[in-house]
Parts: structure tokens; C-alpha cells; sequence
């Protein structure tokens, strides 16, 4: 791969070295520096002249150090005359500040999405994003990855005979739907209503679950509150164990340890688009790489090929 740049910030440099090592090219350094202001200063130690320059950040707590990070590689890589620069954002935390729900509240993910574009990002390669409006905040491409087939490969080893994929709510209804038919099952989704960030309520379930073995499917899982609620609301059927998948684990406020002291939570499957420190992990956690699908896209990408091309057997 010719005239191609690849630099990472510090938000998850182990994905960004797993991702070049399935491209086969250098992961090139990026040095940050802090002034005694607390400003931030980057270099991107390597060459980016009418190069194809990729971006891999995360944008991952702590977010705004994240995204600034972000916003200073892209400004350098523009300053070094790249030719184009793509910004590879595993997981978008803004993807969820994305409708105006209250009076004179802000909507951050179209305002970040405007912040990389003036910074000078060219194109978006991001993984699923939290709703389908967040793709139109870019007024530049954007490639949107999923990482249901990962998933479902991992769920296809085990019996599935009895088998029912929930969805916490009805706005992941559609990939749950998906996902179900990757594995040959039926779905169900729950009844949500949120009423605070970390206080929802699901009524009921909408499906048939009554002693099934259940996969809870969700984008996102953060403190867990929702997940947690739609166990409660399992438990009144009678289910016979409960596996968890979600593609973003981020796990805050003890959610692994939370949701494993569930008995009948037999495993927590979530991807690597989150760093999870070793020291973090829970037996019941299991870790699926989507590295080798960012460095299929990345490759596509750069030599012109289609992405969406990669989910046509999904």
C-alpha cells in the first residue's frame, strides 16, 4: 500500500498497532506534547506530503482530552499538505447528544461532527453509531461499520435451539432483527422509556420469551442501567440463562461486576472498540477484535473499492 499514513492518538493505540499489523504497514509515531497552560501540542513524526493520512482515535473517555487530541492530529496532518485525510473513530461518544429531547439543550454529536470537518477531516470510517441521523451530522463521506457478524460468529458455537435475541428497546429493534436472522432465531424487544441518563423503565417485553435462552443485543453499554432493567423484567418469564452482547463496552461504574453477579448471566461479549484494561476484565467477559474488519475497509478505502461491499454476505 503506496503513499499511505496510518498514526494513532493515545486513546486506543493497542486497536491502532493490531489494525496496521493486518495492513501490514507502520503504525507511525505521533508525539503529544503539554504545556505548563495545559495545552496540548502534536507532531505527526512522519511524512504526510499527498499521502492518504488515517486517523485512528476512538473517541473514548476521557472524551474531551480524546477529541481534542483528535482535533490537533487533523489540523497537523492538514498543515503537512495531505492529500486526504480519513478519521477512524471506532466509537463516537457524542453519537448519543444527537435530537433535542428539552428546551435549550445542545446537540453535540452534529457539533463534533462540524468541529472534525473544520479541523479537516475528509472522510469518516466510524462503527456503529448510536442512531441512523448521527451518518447526516458529516457533511463529509462516512463508511459505517457493524460488528454483527463478529458477533454472531462467536454466538454460532454454542445451541441455539431454544435461542431468542432481545433488544433493550424498539430503536435497536432493527439490528436485534438483524442479528436474529444471522443466528436463526427469533427476537423480542423491550418496552424502554428513559427518564434520566442512568433511570429507565421497561414495561414489557414484546415477543415471546417465556423460559427461552436469551442474547441481549445492544449498541452501547455504559453503566448497564438499561440491561439491568430488562433482567428484571426477564426474570418475570422465567428465562433460562441470559448472554449479553453489545459492540461498545464501556463498562463505567462497576457495570461489568454489576451485570456478571447476575446468576443468570452466564457471559458478557462486547468488541475492542473500547480499551479495557486487563486489570478490568471479568471471567464472565469475553473480547471480539474488530481490527481485521477496520483494516479491510482502511485497505478499501485507500484503493477505491467498495465498503459497503463487505456486508454483503451479512
Amino acid at each position: 500500500m503506496r503513499n499511505i499514513a496510518v498514526f494513532s492518538g493515545t486513546a486506543h493505540h493497542e486497536l491502532a498497532a493490531e489494525i496496521c499489523a493486518h495492513l501490514d504497514v507502520p503504525l507511525h509515531p505521533v508525539r503529544i506534547q503539554r504545556f505548563a497552560n495545559d495545552c496540548l501540542e502534536v507532531q505527526l513524526q512522519a511524512n504526510c506530503r499527498e499521502h492518504d493520512v488515517f486517523l485512528i482515535q476512538p473517541i473514548v473517555p476521557p472524551v474531551q482530552e480524546n477529541l481534542v487530541e483528535l482535533l490537533l492530529m487533523l489540523d497537523a496532518a492538514r498543515g503537512a499538505s495531505a492529500a486526504r485525510t480519513t478519521v477512524v473513530i471506532p466509537h463516537y461518544a457524542y453519537a448519543r447528544s444527537d435530537k433535542k429531547d428539552a428546551p435549550r439543550i445542545s446537540i453535540g454529536g452534529r457539533l463534533v461532527a462540524d468541529l472534525m470537518v473544520t479541523a479537516g477531516a475528509s472522510r469518516v470510517l466510524a462503527m456503529t453509531l448510536h442512531s441512523p441521523q448521527v451518518h447526516g451530522f458529516f457533511s463529509v463521506p462516512v463508511d459505517q461499520l457493524h460488528a454483527l457478524r463478529e458477533l454472531a460468529g462467536h454466538f454460532r458455537g454454542s445451541d441455539l435451539s431454544n435461542t431468542v435475541v432481545v433488544s433493550p428497546d424498539l430503536g435497536n429493534a432493527k439490528p436485534a432483527s438483524a442479528f436474529a436472522r444471522m443466528l436463526g432465531v427469533p427476537v423480542a424487544a423491550g418496552a424502554k422509556q428513559r427518564f434520566a441518563d442512568d433511570r429507565v423503565s421497561i414495561s414489557a417485553i414484546i415477543g415471546d420469551v417465556e423460559g427461552r435462552d436469551i442474547i441481549v443485543l445492544d449498541d452501547e453499554i455504559a453503566k448497564g442501567s438499561t440491561v439491568i432493567e430488562l433482567i428484571g423484567r426477564l426474570r418475570e418469564h422465567h428465562v433460562q440463562s441470559i448472554k449479553i452482547a453489545c459492540t461498545h463496552g464501556l463498562f463505567t461504574d462497576k457495570a461489568i461486576e454489576r451485570l456478571a453477579d447476575f446468576d443468570e448471566v452466564h457471559e458478557i461479549v462486547c468488541t475492542n472498540t473500547v480499551p479495557i484494561p486487563e486489570t478490568e476484565r471479568h471471567p464472565k467477559l469475553e473480547v471480539l477484535s474488530v481490527a481485521p474488519q477496520f483494516a479491510e475497509a482502511i485497505r478499501r478505502i485507500h484503493n477505491g473499492e467498495s465498503v459497503s461491499a463487505l456486508f454483503h454476505d451479512a
